[in-house]
């Protein structure tokens, strides 16, 4: 979680709070981390971080939105923002597509 919050700090995106959910609770067993958190201005964000060795593709996008949609039934809000936290190389479709959802991309440097 450190990591996440230091990302989010070094963009300047300050959290009241943030908790990490289980994706079991969702019902996925992907290897992927996953953030609820509240910003300073009382909007609620979510943080999806994803470590994989492949590449990401438009196929893991539709499965992050799909992810997204389990997540607002369980916490029974809706989420202003989305943030994908990923380390591996990233499809420009896959991109291009998250973008037009409402999601944005911080990429991490290896």
């Amino acid at each position: 979680m450190k990591k996440v919050v230091d990302v989010l700090a070094s963009k300047n995106i300050i959290l009241k709070s943030l908790e990490e959910i289980k994706l079991s609770s969702l019902g996925s067993r992907k290897k992927i981390q996953l953030f609820s958190g509240v910003k300073s201005d009382g909007y609620y964000l979510a943080v999806f971080s994803v470590n994989q060795k492949s590449r990401f593709l438009i196929k893991n996008a539709n499965e992050l939105i799909e992810l997204e949609k389990r997540l607002e039934l369980l916490k029974e809000h809706a989420y202003r923002y989305k943030y994908l936290l990923i380390a591996s190389a990233l499809c420009s479709k896959a991109k291009l597509f998250l973008k037009e959802n409402g999601w944005k991309i911080l990429e991490e440097k290896s």
